[in-house]
């Protein structure tokens, strides 16, 4: 296995998907690689906890 350069859905900037990240994804189960780079996801995350809080 070898590191995976993958582009974000939201943004279009490439990324890259580690050996290690690789590994976690697959130690837990993950069947899909991920579709944000690390700052999308971060700003998708908040998102999410902000639409939660306002319920």
């Amino acid at each position: 296995m070898s590191d995976k350069t993958l582009v974000c859905k939201d943004c279009g900037k490439e990324f890259i998907f580690t050996e290690g990240e690789q590994a976690f994804y697959r130690e837990k189960g993950f069947e899909n690689e991920p579709k944000r780079c690390p700052e999308c996801r971060k700003v998708k995350k908040q998102q999410r906890r902000q639409d939660n809080f306002r319920r």
